[in-house]
C-alpha cells in the first residue's frame, strides 16, 4: 500500500514539473530576455524605464513632433514619421533602442516600423513622457529640442 502510494505521489509530482516546464518554453523566453508583444517590440513602463536608466546601455529616443519635452538623457530626437529614414542616426539592429512620445501613440508606430525593417531590440515606453511626468519624474523642456 504504501510503495502505492508512493508511485501516484511520484507520478503527480513528475507530471505536475512536466507541465510547468512545458509552459515555461512556450514563452520562448530566456532568463533575463523580455517578453515581446504580437507586433515584435517590447512594451515597458516608467518604473522599468527608470530602473534601465541606472544602468544605460541603450538609444533613448524621443519620437514626438512637435517638440514638447524630453525625458532626462535622452540621446536622438527622431520625427516617429521619418524613423525609416533616418537609420544611420540609430545603432545596428540588434542594440536596444527605446523609444517614447507624450503618449505613446507615435512612438507605438515608431516601434512597429522598426521591427517590420528588422530592428530586434526595440522597446516603447508605455503612457508616453506623459506617464513618465505624472510619475514624478523630471520632464525636460528645451528650446531647441537638443
Amino acid at each position: 500500500m504504501r510503495r502505492t502510494r508512493w508511485t501516484l505521489w511520484t507520478s503527480v509530482f513528475g507530471l505536475l514539473l512536466l507541465g510547468l516546464t512545458a509552459c515555461a518554453s512556450q514563452t520562448g523566453q530566456t532568463a533575463g530576455e523580455a517578453a515581446k508583444n504580437a507586433a515584435g517590440y517590447v512594451d515597458i513602463t516608467v518604473d522599468e524605464l527608470a530602473s534601465m536608466m541606472e544602468n544605460k546601455d541603450f538609444v533613448l529616443v524621443n519620437v514626438h513632433i512637435p517638440y514638447e519635452g524630453e525625458i532626462p538623457n535622452t540621446d536622438l530626437f527622431i520625427p516617429f514619421n521619418e524613423i525609416a529614414n533616418n537609420l544611420d542616426k540609430l545603432p545596428d539592429k540588434n542594440a536596444r533602442i527605446v523609444l517614447y512620445c507624450r503618449s505613446g501613440r507615435m512612438s507605438t508606430i515608431a516601434a512597429e516600423k522598426l521591427v517590420s525593417l528588422g530592428y530586434t531590440n526595440v522597446y516603447e515606453l508605455d503612457g508616453g513622457f506623459n506617464a513618465w511626468q505624472a510619475s514624478g519624474r523630471e520632464l525636460l523642456f528645451k528650446q531647441s529640442g537638443s
